[in-house]
């Protein structure tokens, strides 16, 4: 057995208090994300993790790329007939959740997710690369293929059929976006004593915030 008892650090960064939080958590985000993007040394500051009740009433987790966030959400991409898309569509109640370690910070949301429109998903479909965009049509994400080279010759042929041509979307592609209901921000801080505030999403649109014992 690997004992990792002695893996310890101390949290010692900064610090998240009350009187210097804005009534928004959508703001305090935006100023968590471009400082750990100025100053955190990350190098995909938008790499999230996903969490969904599956299709067999497990939990499952994965780590997936923020596109756009704003007042009304937090939108990622993905294939709907993956096992994420059919697990987000039979229970649109998921969990997202970022983990910045050289700012020794965390953010953790709750909310509901809705297929984004379909000039959003093309507006950002059309932004790909061309090879970005064949391999969404050449993988059937999620499904059991019998190799690599099976995936790879699925590419080859795409890119003989679209050579020259525009590649359309696949209708089975498009993006989620994740209204928020809670939001906890986390910042580390000595002793274990770490910073939580978490915001509540409120019945007439305002936000609620706490502090939470570590």
């Amino acid at each position: 057995m690997n004992d990792l008892s002695n893996y310890r650090k101390s949290y010692e960064k900064s610090e998240l208090l009350e009187s210097t939080i804005p009534d928004d958590p959508i703001n305090l985000f935006n100023r968590w994300f471009h400082e750990v993007e100025d100053f955190g040394g990350e190098s995909e500051v938008n790499a999230m993790t996903v969490s969904t009740i599956g299709l067999d009433g497990f939990p499952k987790a994965r780590v997936v790329l923020l596109k756009k966030f704003n007042e009304e959400g937090f939108i990622f991409y993905t294939n709907y007939n993956s096992e994420k898309g059919r697990a987000i569509t039979q229970n649109p109640k998921v969990c997202l959740s970022f983990f910045w370690h050289t700012m020794e910070r965390q953010v953790i949301i709750k909310g509901i997710a809705h297929k984004t429109s379909e000039a959003i998903s093309d507006n950002y479909f059309e932004s790909r690369p061309d090879g970005s965009k064949l391999g969404a049509i050449a993988s059937n994400q999620s499904e059991i293929v019998p190799s690599r080279e099976f995936l790879e010759n699925n590419l080859k042929k795409l890119e003989k059929d679209f050579e020259s041509l525009v590649i359309p979307r696949p209708k089975h592609w498009g993006g989620f976006l994740v209204q928020p209901l809670e939001v906890e921000f986390w910042q580390g801080r000595p002793n274990r004593l770490h910073d939580r505030i978490k915001y509540s999403s409120q019945e007439d649109s305002s936000w609620k915030t706490d502090r939470l014992s570590p």
